[in-house]
């Protein structure tokens, strides 16, 4: 199909960008697809040697990211909108120019609420996989483009889903559909071979949960890196969009 809208929703890990993908699977007029490059970046990385299930993962994806360019993000598309949920970091080894045919939009989230999360799937997390600094680098390329992305913070998603994805429908054209709010509990088809271990709490949800800051004390052991990721998550922060 010609014409088609195709977003790409560039996420860190843990930044509800599985809720937003279950989020726009609710309009009629879009296909979603989940994290088509995982196996490119695993491939092309040492990720592969501590990201629970990467042999499954590498089987059921090509692992040439230029062809999953060329055949997924850029291929046929039987809706008028194309959905893909993206990891920053994902984005090694490619010839960006194909962000030129999208739209993009950044997805971050606080690395308080952040880091203690991703840590329970990656016991030791590394900048690089947190994915802020690639963030800024992609903000920076998108500029130099001529694109302006919008930049959507995960906590103030969180407290009014609705008019943040009001005004993110707006800046891409869209007409907002209040069946984004809700979706069924349990995985989707869609989904990832990943998902069962990392989706366990969008399979419980139907809807975009309440944002509650974590009670626990933030991992000692995080400290350092978290001196790291903030002042990079703030700088984007500031531009994201506000309900």
């Amino acid at each position: 199909m010609s014409g088609v809208l195709r977003i790409n929703v560039w996420s860190g890990p843990r930044n509800i960008s599985t809720a937003l993908m279950y989020c726009f699977a609710q309009r009629a007029d879009t296909r979603v697809v989940d994290e088509p490059l995982y196996a490119h970046y695993l491939s092309h990385s040492s990720a592969h040697e501590y990201h629970p299930g990467a042999d499954e993962v590498l089987r059921s994806q090509d692992n040439d990211g230029e062809a999953v360019v060329r055949d997924v993000i850029l291929g046929p598309c039987d809706r008028p909108v194309l959905f893909l949920k993206q990891m920053t970091h994902h984005l090694i080894e490619l010839n960006l120019d194909f962000l030129t045919e999208t739209t993009n939009v950044i997805l971050t989230r606080d690395p308080t609420d952040m880091l203690p999360s991703y840590q329970q799937q990656v016991a030791t997390p590394t900048l690089t996989d947190t994915g802020y600094p690639q963030h800024h680098e992609l903000l920076t390329h998108l500029h130099a483009m001529g694109q302006k992305p919008v930049i959507l913070d995960s906590r103030e998603t969180l407290r009014k889903p609705r008019a943040v994805l009001r005004q993110l429908c707006d800046h891409m054209g869209l007409d907002f559909d209040e069946g984004m709010l809700q979706w069924a509990a349990g995985p989707r088809p869609e989904d990832g071979v990943w998902a069962r271990h990392w989706y366990a709490s969008v399979h419980r949800s139907t809807g975009f949960a309440a944002y509650r800051p974590k009670s626990e004390p933030f991992p000692e052991k995080l400290q350092s890196l978290l001196e790291q990721c903030r002042p990079l998550y703030e700088q984007l922060a500031a531009e994201a969009l506000r309900g």
